[in-house]
């Protein structure tokens, strides 16, 4: 974390873009790993600008990665135009093999730099990007587990392997509760009151989980594990739920590890299916089987837009074929 606290924030950039991921943390709470995202999609287009606007001595043939930015000011933002932008997702797609999906983050981040600029510090007069088109995306269905593999899944968890009953549990909260990988990892034992979970979720916003039986039956089989070790674990980690095998607290890379190892244990495809999928999983199995409406859902998984949530109304193919059926002209 640390490592990633200096890559947003130190003399590489300029003061303008610094100032603007100040903003972000600070009024905004985006959480780090969001920050990072911006950073290098707006370094990567100043650097191109610079490049594309002659600013590169011409004595020097650089690769556009070890371009300085941090000498830039704000007039060199002035004098940009649509077209210029226009010039950087072209080149996007030509030089990087940029998909639309990837032009159309880097235009947000874009878009939102030049709001902030313009609407909130208020040193620019114009915004460029305002009339700046996103490329069409294509409506992408979530990628899930059916009920049968999620139970063959958490069969694979159960073996003799020291961390079996900890994994077991993680696997079980990610497909019953449809936790994010990094929320899973930031839990912590004063979080749960009851059949209740806080977690602080992305945009550093908070919510609440309901535990279900196989849930808490999970978790209370895995504390008695956890706690046998109390003494070795570090003493800034005692207050979370799941704990490495070096006992300090459990890191997105080794969950996503621990994910992988399962999935393939289980016969299923490791390259398909990550702790994100689960958590698509459990929400589609909400949704399929638990008749959970599409506003609860969207309290349950934590997202901002139901825009977000509604991708999982067009996975059910058993309740289309059901409607179809329930025609009464279907048996004529």
């Amino acid at each position: 974390m640390k490592s990633d606290i200096n890559t947003i924030y130190n003399n590489e950039l300029p003061a303008f873009l610094n100032d603007y991921f100040n903003y972000l943390s600070t009024i905004k709470g985006c959480s780090v790993a969001t920050i990072v995202a911006y950073t290098a999609d707006l370094s990567l287009l100043l650097k191109f600008l610079k490049m594309y606007k002659g600013l590169v001595p011409s004595d020097k043939v650089l690769h556009i990665e070890e371009i300085s930015i941090k000498d830039l000011t704000l007039d060199t933002l002035k004098t940009l135009t649509l077209q210029d932008l226009y010039a950087f997702i072209s080149y996007l797609g030509k030089s990087r093999a940029n998909g639309n999906y990837a032009k159309a983050r880097k235009i947000a981040s874009i878009k939102s730099l030049f709001k902030y600029l313009t609407t909130k510090a208020k040193v620019l007069n114009i915004d460029p990007s305002i009339d700046l088109e996103s490329p069409k995306l294509g409506k992408r269905s979530p990628v899930f587990l059916t009920l049968d593999e999620s139970k063959t899944l958490l069969d694979a968890t159960t073996s003799r392997d020291k961390h079996s009953i900890r994994d077991h549990s993680m696997i079980t909260l990610f497909l019953n509760c449809g936790l994010r990988l990094s929320e899973l990892c930031s839990i912590n034992i004063s979080d749960m009151k009851n059949d209740t979970l806080s977690i602080i979720g992305k945009g550093n916003k908070e919510r609440t989980i309901y535990l279900n039986k196989a849930s808490l039956k999970a978790i209370y089989k895995y504390l008695p594990i956890r706690n046998a070790d109390l003494e070795k674990i570090h003493p800034e980690d005692k207050d979370a739920l799941f704990i490495s095998g070096k006992f300090g607290r459990i890191n997105k890379r080794t969950v996503e590890r621990i994910v992988k190892k399962h999935i393939g244990n289980a016969g299923l495809n490791k390259n398909k299916y990550t702790p994100h999928k689960l958590r698509h999983t459990s929400a589609t199995l909400m949704y399929k089987y638990g008749n959970v409406d599409i506003r609860s859902l969207q309290e349950i998984l934590g997202h901002e837009n139901i825009s977000t949530t509604q991708i999982y109304t067009h996975v059910d193919n058993d309740k289309l074929r059901n409607a179809v059926k329930s025609n009464p002209l279907s048996d004529e």
